[in-house]
């Protein structure tokens, strides 16, 4: 299992409203989309970033999703290109069905 990290930092504070705007309009695609276990979208109005987090049940298409052509996408929804990040989900604590 593999997590991806996407950071968006403005100078200016992200609107709340305009990142569930996004997330409302961008949600679908994910939806059933093969691999994705979840994807997060994230604001951290105080430090000015908004966040995406994946969490891929196969690495490789974890890897491979994010290609020069999303991250050119992603930069004109954003308006900031964004950090990408990958990391080892070594362990994962799921309570949705407790």
């Amino acid at each position: 299992m593999i997590g991806v990290l996407v950071t968006f930092k403005q100078t200016e504070k992200f609107d709340r409203s305009a990142v569930a705007k996004i997330a409302g309009e961008l949600r679908g695609p994910f939806e059933g989309m093969a691999g994705l276990r979840f994807k997060g979208f994230m604001l951290d109005e105080e430090g000015g970033q908004a966040r995406n987090f994946y969490v891929w049940d196969d690495e490789g298409k974890g890897r491979s999703f994010f290609t020069a052509e999303i991250v050119e996408k992603v930069t004109g929804i954003y308006g900031v290109p964004p950090e990408v990040q990958f990391f080892d989900i070594v362990a994962f604590v799921d309570n949705a069905g407790a």
